[in-house]
């Protein structure tokens, strides 16, 4: 039963200013060029879409719906796709829990732009994903503290102190640190990203730069920093939490929202299939794009060139997100 009234799509919004979800549209089969833009329009008004009843069940079936959005990346710079899959990166319980607020892979020039989770195996209760609207944090900022955030720059890599207490840790926790990390990437990204396509100012942090620094600042300072901008993408009025079923698939906008993966189910199978899309290079207030620093992503990701739209205010489309 795809909600679908003279052909236009009816998305129902999960909150104020991050989320909208659809039921029964089927995404396994190839998408008209009308649909797609519709999507795009939605995702790019809602910052993540949630599709539920999709009949999307295989590995192929997800990548032909990611691929009417862009070229894929491959699963991960670092990190095994599902065999036989380059393009598919197991979100898998018995891997670890990815809780902790993040953007993907932003330790390289030029991040997904979005980001696919389909649901494979999940647990009896919890197991949720949050998302937040970063364009809904840098709203929130007094101007002052916007102003000074539109000036900085900061450091985001896969090779940082990844310690959390014993007792919380993975069984096979130090096996993928090693994975993680054995390349290293090190990119410079602008705290205030330009939405390439809405002209939206989002704040591009999370966590691949909480653990090392601001541009020009010392470590206590960016922590400082970063942690009390950090507070403003958490807000809960910036949050959506996505429940998760059977035959379901998320799509979020990578270029302006985090995610964090709470674990909460005791430590039951989880897990979800990943494609992303391949996106630009950041661009911030001031027209500067980010820089590579160390590591090369070019065998990961090609980079999507995008044609440069007039910059919008710092408010603006915010109706979109109310």
């Amino acid at each position: 039963m795809t909600v679908i009234t003279k052909s236009k799509l009816q998305f129902t919004k999960l909150s104020a200013r991050i989320g909208a979800e659809i039921r029964g549209l089927d995404l396994s089969q190839d998408l008209s060029p009308e649909t797609v833009a519709q999507i795009r329009a939605a995702l790019n008004t809602h910052k993540a879409l949630v599709f539920r009843e999709v009949n999307v069940r295989t590995d192929e079936e997800q990548v032909r719906f990611a691929s009417h959005f862009g070229p894929l990346t491959k699963a991960h710079p670092t990190v095994a796709s599902v065999d036989g899959k380059p393009a598919v990166l197991p979100v898998d319980s018995e891997n670890g829990s990815a809780n902790n607020w993040h953007t993907d892979v932003t330790f390289v020039v030029n991040p997904p732009q979005a980001s696919t989770l389909r649901s494979i195996t999940l647990p009896a209760y919890g197991g949720e994903t949050l998302i937040a609207s970063s364009a809904g944090a840098y709203q929130d900022l007094p101007a002052e503290l916007r102003n000074f955030a539109d000036t900085l720059w900061a450091i985001h890599t896969n090779d940082y102190d990844y310690s959390v207490p014993k007792n919380l840790e993975h069984a096979n926790a130090d096996e993928r640190r090693k994975e993680f990390t054995r390349i290293h990437f090190e990119s410079a990204h602008p705290v205030v990203r330009i939405h390439p396509l809405t002209g939206e100012r989002g704040l591009f942090i999370g966590g691949f730069a909480q653990r090392l620094r601001i541009v020009g600042l010392s470590n206590t300072e960016s922590k400082d920093i970063l942690r009390l901008l950090q507070a403003y993408v958490t807000r809960p009025e910036n949050v959506v939490r996505v429940n998760w079923e059977p035959d379901q698939l998320v799509l979020f906008d990578n270029r302006i929202t985090q995610h964090y993966a709470p674990d909460n189910y005791d430590g039951q199978p989880r897990q979800l299939n990943r494609v992303t899309i391949a996106g630009d290079v950041p661009r911030g207030v001031d027209g500067r794009s980010s820089t590579a620093i160390k590591g090369d992503s070019s065998a990961y990701s090609e980079t999507v060139i995008v044609p440069e739209i007039p910059q919008a205010p710092a408010f603006a489309a915010a109706g979109a997100n109310q």
